[in-house]
């Protein structure tokens, strides 16, 4: 099976390279269809509007976060104490006291497993928990070397903004800052797979150096590329696609096509110059939100849910220079100085971040019409002292996929809730199992997606995705 995803051409590479790219595009995909009827599924009575999906990279620590277990011997609980929150069921870690402020508008979902579907690794846990699917075998194969294939299950957001109507002006699903991770190992599950790349992301890369400044790189104009050009650009690209005429994938060609189609409209869009100005919003709330990668990649995700995106995700960028610290690429993954690595970086840019954005979205009146979620690829061993960066003393915490959080907040998440449980040292659902494939299906659910069916290329209707039940009870 072919890779989709090579390494990034600069623009003068594009045009060379795009008759052998889609020369090598995959040539068939296996059939999905289904005979059965399609089925309606239940959505909210009224659906939120947008989505902003904010992925904490490289498996958040549930029990050091919001799920603390301050009764588990020591070797469990670690170092953090629980503080109260604005919501009485609600207790995050003393490191979170910002956030804690906002608690009264969020919702928890403990005990979200994998039931020993995935592999432990991070090419996996980021495949069910963006698409609800269990990872196929070629993951156990390959382990973190799979990449993503065009018969992958497509990323919820790609789901979304098929299926909603097309945003006027602005793509239907943004992805910002990174595309995780570095080449050749970019992670599955991000992207639209079978459904076809015209419903891939639209991706907008921020980087430490220049927080306010986000590019994308198929939007950037540089090498002398002017206005006047993108009108010969556009024409040669035409000229590409007849010639192209003859090829036995025709769909995925179009979908190629369309692809970069939107970018020649984007490059000439007020409503995109617009949204991506961040730098226009006031100096007072950039500090607020903290004036960092993480945090105005928040921003900006409010800004194109004001400006209307279906769908926006934020994968949380590692600072490379903790990354021999916490033994990780420099984010969630702590597997050395877990306490020190969340005290001293995590948690506080976190903390600033997310509740500064909760705080604006419900402020603004965003926060009623927009699905808030925060996931990850996997939690942490509640047990510390992860072998691989010297046990005890190295007191780190390992990939931990038998359980896992998630919080939601917004489109109809009734404040304060908080669904399922773990047992007494968070290393196992209670008595309720909760599955990535029902965080999707609530996710479908908040937005009025009821239709989960797709045709092939031969027109044969299949189900997006059949598995999992939404978490109606954290509504209302």
């Amino acid at each position: 099976m072919t890779p989709l995803f090579h390494p990034s051409q600069n623009r003068r590479a594009f045009l060379k390279a795009s008759t052998s790219a889609l020369a090598a595009l995959p040539l068939g995909m296996r059939s999905h269809a289904s005979t059965a009827p399609a089925v309606a599924a239940p959505t909210l009575a009224k659906p939120a509007k947008s989505t902003v999906l904010f992925f904490l990279c490289g498996g958040a620590s549930h029990i050091d976060m919001w799920d603390l277990k301050p009764d588990a011997p020591m070797e469990y609980r670690g170092e953090f104490k629980p503080i109260r929150s604005t919501a009485p069921d609600i207790r995050f870690c003393e490191h979170l006291p910002l956030l804690s402020k906002q608690a009264h508008h969020l919702a928890l979902v403990h005990g979200v497993t994998d039931a020993g579907r995935a592999t432990g690794d991070h090419h996996a846990g980021y495949y069910y928990n963006l698409t609800g699917h269990a990872p196929d075998p070629t993951f156990k194969q390959q382990g973190n070397d799979r990449r993503p294939y065009a018969e992958d299950w497509p990323y919820m957001g790609s789901v979304v903004g098929m299926k909603r109507p097309l945003h006027p002006g602005l793509p239907q699903l943004i992805t910002l800052p990174h595309k995780p991770s570095k080449l050749p190992f970019t992670r599955p599950g991000q992207f639209a797979g079978r459904i076809g790349m015209e419903h891939d992301p639209f991706f907008l890369i921020g980087d430490f150096d220049q927080p306010l400044k986000f590019q994308s790189p198929v939007l950037t104009m540089s090498g002398g590329l002017t206005a006047g050009r993108i009108h010969d650009r556009r024409n040669l690209l035409n000229a590409l696609n007849s010639a192209r005429s003859g090829l036995d994938d025709e769909m995925q060609v179009q979908g190629y096509m369309q692809q970069h189609q939107r970018a020649f409209d984007l490059l000439s869009s007020p409503d995109a110059a617009r949204a991506f100005d961040i730098a226009s919003e006031p100096k007072k709330l950039r500090e607020r939100y903290g004036e960092h990668i993480n945090g105005m990649s928040l921003l900006m995700a409010r800004r194109l849910v004001e400006a209307g995106v279906p769908f926006v995700t934020v994968f949380w960028k590692e600072d490379e220079s903790i990354h021999k610290q916490c033994k990780s690429a420099g984010g969630w993954d702590t597997h050395g100085d877990n306490f020190n690595c969340l005290r001293q970086h995590l948690l506080p840019k976190f903390d600033q971040s997310f509740s500064a954005f909760i705080e604006d979205m419900s402020a603004s009146g965003l926060l009623d019409d927009t699905l808030v979620l925060v996931t990850s690829e996997m939690g942490r061993t509640p047990k510390i002292g992860d072998p691989r960066s010297g046990g005890v003393n190295g007191a780190g915490r390992d990939h931990w996929t038998a359980c896992m959080s998630v919080m939601m907040a917004g489109g109809g998440v009734r404040g304060g809730a908080v669904v399922g449980a773990t047992d007494a040292k968070a290393m196992l659902p209670l008595d309720r199992p909760i599955y990535p494939e029902d965080i999707a299906k609530t996710v479908y659910y908040a937005m009025g997606i009821s239709d989960l069916t797709a045709q092939d290329r031969v027109g044969r209707t299949y189900h997006l995705l059949e598995e999992g039940k939404p978490l109606t009870e954290i509504f209302g």
